[in-house]
């Protein structure tokens, strides 16, 4: 009878088989594979058996891996997905075996203390105040949510509303301004907090789709608090919002400035960069993934609030069986009470890439772009970015030319790239965020894209 820790030692084997694999493979699972998910299902067991721990991890890796999306290679160029640096898959393994509550410092006396310096590491990083407080989530979605709604109680404290208290039925109503190519999930976020999803004033954008400064309202804050939520890298385009301009706005209405920078807060760290992120340090407040260009697992969100007390204002929890506060107290901080140890993973990335380490995955992945948008460009593609960052959107001909075009390139297999709507038209958006990603692998991609056209060209 095999022993629990037998169970264990299968998984992990499998699990390295797994990572040793995935580049021999396409970056999506073949017919067959999909097709082969049915033996997952059936009936709940009554009785399974001794031998039933070990049969299920063998059964999971049989069926499970080779029907997975091949994210954690070097071919996959959709979503903005990041791949997994091996140091953060067996930080992950290691976090997962250790089963913390990351909720509380007595809880977990590990998580904490790594928060505490991962906070400092990552604020270092990305150029913010020394006394900004971190809080991890689980996405970019619950990372802007927490700090909108952070910024909803600071503003109407100052207008002499207790939102925790007293709800916001009757509260002075919040002035929200977003850009037009602002992320879907930020709407999200504003619907979540009570803000609203449409009741936003929403700023024209141009063809990168970048805020415009100029067409900012004149608002008037006695009318109610301004909050105003600007972007680090358009989803399709990788264009950042001017920051200067936007922050002197907000100053000036006495307002919060929110960023959304799920993936592109990450061009911070990057010196190169610099002219793309001036300003961003001015921001109230900042959301952004690890699990996207960092590279660590899913799932892995980062809340970045520079008005110290505002999460804890927001979130604390106060029980008769919760002891007093000793360290950072994580579950003060967050939407969620008991959580996963993120910053675990997170730590261990900073402290084996270190701050060069981190700037060059985010030069490789722009590299790697650059050279996808040159070769398209010299094979007759319209390139319709300026490619400032990971981003590449192009399209073949027309619009429908391009849904064919990727018809034809997920048919071919080799690599995995999506669509998107942009200027009324679908458009082909080709995001690089793997470690694994080299300037060679974005080459051999953007041949595979040629070929693929010259295939409908031709049909």
């Amino acid at each position: 009878m095999p022993s629990d820790l037998d169970v264990v030692r299968l998984a992990a084997d499998r699990a390295v088989q797994y990572a040793a694999t995935i580049d021999a493979r396409g970056p999506t699972p073949t017919p067959a594979a999909l097709a082969a998910l049915a033996e997952l299902d059936g009936p709940l067991p009554d009785r399974p058996g001794a031998d039933a721990a070990v049969a299920t991890i063998e059964l999971l890796a049989r069926i499970g891996g080779p029907a997975t999306m091949g994210t954690t290679g070097a071919s996959y160029f959709g979503f903005v997905n990041g791949a997994t640096v091996p140091v953060a898959l067996g930080a992950a393994m290691l976090t997962a075996a250790w089963d913390q509550n990351a909720a509380l410092p007595v809880m977990s006396p590990v998580a904490a203390a790594l928060h505490d310096v991962t906070r400092r590491w990552l604020v270092e990083l990305l150029g913010f105040g020394a006394d900004t407080d971190v809080a991890f989530v689980t996405g970019a979605t619950v990372a802007n949510a927490t700090c909108l709604a952070a910024a909803r109680d600071a503003l109407l404290v100052e207008h002499g509303w207790d939102v925790q208290a007293d709800g916001l039925f009757g509260a002075p109503p919040v002035q929200v301004v977003i850009g037009a190519k602002a992320h879907s999930t930020l709407r999200k976020s504003l619907g979540l907090v009570g803000l609203g999803r449409d009741r936003v004033i929403v700023v024209p954008a141009d063809d990168q789709g970048r805020l415009i400064a100029d067409q900012l309202p004149d608002l008037d804050p006695a009318a109610g608090p301004v909050l105003c939520c600007a972007q680090a890298g358009e989803v399709n385009t990788g264009a950042f919002d001017p920051f200067g301009p936007i922050a002197d706005w907000v100053v000036e209405r006495r307002g919060w400035l929110h960023v959304d920078g799920a993936f592109g807060l990450w061009a911070a760290a990057d010196p190169m960069r610099a002219g793309l992120v001036r300003g961003l340090d001015r921001a109230d407040s900042l959301a952004t993934d690890g699990h996207k260009w960092l590279n660590v697992t899913y799932d892995s969100g980062i809340a970045f609030v520079q008005r110290p007390g505002a999460l804890r204002r927001t979130f604390s929890a106060v029980a008769g069986y919760l002891p007093p506060d000793d360290g950072f107290e994580a579950m003060h901080h967050t939407p969620q009470s008991s959580q996963r140890a993120r910053q675990i993973e997170v730590w261990a990335v900073l402290r084996t890439l270190g701050r060069a380490g981190v700037a060059e995955l985010v030069q490789q992945a722009c590299e790697s772009a650059v050279a996808i948008a040159d070769r398209l460009g010299e094979s007759g593609f319209d390139v319709l970015n300026d490619v400032v960052l990971n981003q590449v959107l192009v399209r073949f001909v027309d619009g429908p030319t391009t849904e064919r075009l990727l018809a034809e390139v997920q048919r071919d297999g080799r690599i995995w790239c999506g669509s998107t709507q942009w200027d009324g038209a679908t458009a082909m958006r080709i995001s690089v965020s793997s470690w694994k990603t080299t300037v060679a692998d974005a080459q051999r991609a953007a041949a595979v894209i040629v070929e693929c056209a010259a295939r409908v060209s031709d049909a």
